[in-house]
């Protein structure tokens, strides 16, 4: 399936679900796409649960994003990641050369009997280097296992998103432009949306009511600069137009 330059999570671990560790990587990745123009299209978390895992896997294998999965692919029971991997894309699970080195290289004859069992990967992964303790993660076309530990995982990606995928980089962010509106029925501006995207489809908007005064809204149009330009003089003098009161706020690259 061909790649569409946007991004999807999988977040792995029954520690994230049950509360007694909070998840770390959302923000940071949110922004290191930043950086790089790259949007985040969704995320998922799931536990340590190897009918679930497959499950995930097997739904997002059908996804054109570029997905990142953390965690679990350690060589403990509880890690299930890489195990899951092999089955989802049906692959065998194999010894991958490189990894198994590394390992060599690092632990010595205590790399035997446990930590080897981390070199298992799916047949045909290519690996993701680890500038912290050099073990790697690694690559199955689009998806890409990391990690659980942020100072690890944060590094791998920039690699990945600037090795593998450049060529989605945008040097032009996409903004998002922002207004307060008073005496305005959320109810009576919706036909105003609808024309607004269907005059400007590439850009998206947002509208969120105020819980303590039902004749505010927060509005947003998000897009790329030129078209969310346009977009918003069609809007502001539509709510002129309306007697709207409309006041301008801020204007955030995302």
């Amino acid at each position: 399936m061909k790649c569409n330059g946007k991004v999807g999570l999988i977040l792995i671990g029954d520690e994230l679900l049950n509360g007694s560790r909070q998840d770390r990587h959302l923000a940071a990745v949110l922004t290191l796409l930043q950086v790089r123009g790259l949007p985040l299209a969704w995320v998922r978390m799931v536990g340590d649960e190897y009918p679930l895992l497959i499950k995930t896997l097997n739904e997002t294998i059908q996804m054109p994003e570029i997905i990142f999965s953390f965690g679990g692919i350690g060589a403990t029971p509880d890690d299930l990641t890489r195990q899951c991997a092999a089955a989802a894309f049906g692959r065998r699970l194999i010894r991958h050369p490189q990894l198994q080195a590394i390992l060599e290289r690092r632990f010595g004859d205590s790399a035997y009997p446990n930590r080897i069992r981390m070199a298992d990967l799916p047949d045909g992964a290519s690996l993701i280097p680890n500038p912290i303790n050099q073990i790697a993660g690694f690559k199955v076309l689009n998806h890409h296992f990391v990690p659980g530990f942020p100072n690890m995982a944060w590094p791998m990606i920039e690699w990945v998103l600037d090795t593998h995928y450049r060529q989605f980089h945008d040097t032009e962010p996409a903004i998002d432009q922002r207004w307060m509106l008073e005496n305005a029925p959320e109810s009576e501006l919706i036909p105003m949306m609808e024309e607004l995207l269907q005059t400007f489809p590439e850009v998206r908007l947002s509208s969120l009511p105020s819980t303590e005064n039902r004749f505010q809204i927060d509005f947003g149009l998000k897009g790329k600069r030129a078209a969310v330009a346009q977009a918003a003089a069609w809007f502001e003098t539509r709510m002129q137009t309306d007697q709207v009161n409309c006041a301008r706020l801020n204007t955030a690259a995302f």
